[in-house]
């Protein structure tokens, strides 16, 4: 089965940091590619209100992380919105990672608040308390980079939770067989973590610096993270 993939770009961080590394359009095809080498990748740059014409116009979606705020009024973001309950109710399959995780969720219903924690930046474990048919092969705990302020509190109607921890309670869940999400990004690198906490010195304090370095010691599983994703997508299709 090849599939066509939309990848709706929502990262607007146009730092000296961020121009230093391709966009997330590049990192998740980078990611999810090698496991379907004949499948057809397309960025659409929805942070600059470019949508696809119909969410038909793909076999599926992957929404990428973003510095902007769900909860922002931004024409885009409410366009975005929209977009996902329209994709939402013609069952068309949508992976969200963080800004996507929660945009999925407070589209569809759900709540997104900023976390009690702070920052979640370096490294994160989900432990999946529940499982999916795509999550294949199975792991109960995955550790994946993490880079958030915001994150879901609470779950849309028919949602299930698939996974979390202490610090992120609802880190992964799924509606059916058509959404999926995480609140961690399996599609960046590590010389991304380590130049985007470099770029937060002197911006966050030295104690959640200090924590996101310690946890950088611990490498992340995004590989396997990128073949649930297409599992999922094709999952989707059936």
């Amino acid at each position: 089965m090849t599939l066509s993939i939309g990848i709706l770009l929502t990262s607007n961080d146009t730092s000296d940091f961020a121009k230093g590394f391709p966009h997330d359009g590049v990192r998740f095809t980078g990611l999810l590619q090698p496991f379907r080498p004949d499948w057809h990748f397309t960025t659409i740059p929805v942070k600059d209100d470019v949508f696809p014409d119909h969410p038909y116009d793909y076999d599926g979606y992957v929404i990428s992380g973003s510095p902007a705020s769900v909860q922002g009024n931004d024409p885009w973001i409410l366009n975005l919105l929209d977009f996902i309950r329209l994709a939402d109710r013609l069952r068309i399959p949508m992976f969200g990672a963080c800004f996507g995780h929660q945009a999925i969720a407070l589209a569809l219903g759900g709540e997104v608040k900023k976390a009690e924690g702070g920052w979640g930046l370096g490294t994160s474990v989900t432990e999946f308390s529940a499982t999916a048919p795509w999550m294949q092969p199975q792991q109960r705990s995955v550790r994946l980079y993490s880079a958030h302020q915001e994150q879901v509190t609470r779950l849309p109607e028919g949602a299930e939770l698939l996974g979390g921890d202490a610090f992120c309670p609802i880190g992964s869940f799924r509606i059916g067989g058509h959404v999926f999400t995480t609140e961690y990004h399996p599609e960046m690198t590590p010389a991304f973590i380590h130049g985007l906490i470099d770029s937060l010195e002197g911006k966050l304090d030295d104690a959640t610096i200090a924590k996101a370095r310690e946890t950088l010691a611990h490498e992340a599983e995004g590989p396997l993270f990128g073949q649930w994703i297409v599992n999922f997508l094709e999952w989707g299709k059936r």
